[in-house]
């Protein structure tokens, strides 16, 4: 299985060139900007290396979801007013950003203790050998399609996960980080 850190790095690239490429920032910029060479970046974006130290954490803090505009805590409130289980997380991080009442109901603690907090260490097999296809299926395209699959149930002090289908969405905010939107999706044929 893989360590956390390799879910994350495996889609920084995509997610770095993605952000600089939305916020119209030439690479040059940025790697003044973070202190680094261009040709780092580059190589950032290209996955030919990755950041480590000091670097991995300015681009980990550049990246991660920060909704703070009335159009991103907007969509915060639609998902902690929604009557489905669902609940959306940073895309790059895996903290949580907020989540239905009927998903508060299937974890086990208060949802206080989850916020902020990335959720990876509670993803089954499913979930991340799902997360290493993310790229192969088009996830960090301009235009990337929502994704579809089958995750087992795993119960854990403070929370079960049900076996069932999921659908993950792609949504920008408006800093240009993402958040990924989780949700149920009832099995109708499709693969």
């Amino acid at each position: 299985m893989l360590s956390d850190g390799s879910i994350l790095q495996s889609n920084l690239g995509s997610s770095l060139r993605r952000w600089r490429v939305l916020n119209r920032i030439k690479q040059q910029a940025l790697a003044r900007d973070l202190g680094v060479s261009q040709t780092k970046v580059s190589r950032w974006e290209s996955g030919l290396a990755q950041p480590e130290g000091a670097d991995l954490l300015k681009v980990l803090k550049l990246l991660r979801a920060r909704p703070e505009t009335a159009a991103d805590r907007a969509l915060l409130h639609l998902v902690e007013q929604a009557a489905a289980p669902v609940h959306l997380v940073c895309d790059l991080t895996h903290r949580l950003l907020a989540m239905s009442p009927a998903r508060a109901r299937e974890w086990h603690v208060p949802v206080s203790e989850f916020l902020n907090r990335p959720l990876w260490r509670f993803a089954t097999d499913s979930i991340r050998s799902m997360e290493c296809q993310l790229a192969d299926r088009g996830w960090y395209e301009p235009s990337g399609p929502d994704i579809r699959y089958r995750t087992e149930r795993a119960e854990f002090p403070e929370m079960t996960i049900p076996k069932s289908w999921i659908r993950i969405s792609r949504l920008p905010l408006s800093d240009g980080s993402f958040a990924r939107l989780v949700r149920e999706d009832p099995q109708d044929g499709r693969a």
